[in-house]
């Protein structure tokens, strides 16, 4: 992000801010919108948050810690969450994160060089009947192996 976008960024967060400050609870859907606009949510733009909801730092990055749809790390185009709930993990989840971490060539948390990829897991999708699941942005795939790891690269541009 260049300075004059980044500055963009910031009035369009403080324009967002200003509609909805003394509002009840806002701090969360704040975070969503500063999100939206910087893709995540670095320690700079916590801070601006906090100035300018007058809240406590801590309370803004104790928020965006606690809830893990929140990122402190830039993400890739796409983002894929493989279930590590019991079902997943008991049919085969921990193969798949290592299956994607070798295709891929990061470890979980982790975002590819060139971006087109972030690898992320989650707790449950509720598509236990289809264990191993896989959710590529908004589109789970289910019964995953090392051939379907393949092929859903493929589909996504990797």
């Amino acid at each position: 992000m260049n300075p004059t976008e980044n500055h963009k960024s910031y009035d369009e967060l403080k324009d967002y801010i200003e509609k909805v400050k003394g509002n009840q609870g806002v701090l969360i859907g704040v975070l969503h919108k500063a999100q939206e606009i910087f893709g995540y949510l670095p320690i700079e733009v916590q801070k601006f948050i906090a100035y300018h909801l007058n809240l406590p730092f801590s309370q803004v990055y104790g928020v965006v810690t606690f809830y893990n749809f929140f990122s402190m790390k830039p993400k890739g185009k796409n983002v894929i969450n493989v279930c590590l709930g019991t079902a997943c993990y008991v049919k085969g989840a921990e193969r798949v994160v290592n299956d994607f971490e070798d295709a891929l060539g990061i470890k979980m948390g982790e975002t590819t060089e060139d971006k087109k990829f972030t690898l992320s897991s989650a707790r449950c999708f509720g598509a236990c009947g289809l264990a191993p699941a896989v959710m590529v942005n908004e589109e789970v795939f289910g019964n995953v192996d090392k051939k379907k790891i393949e092929q859903i690269l493929k589909k996504f541009g990797g």
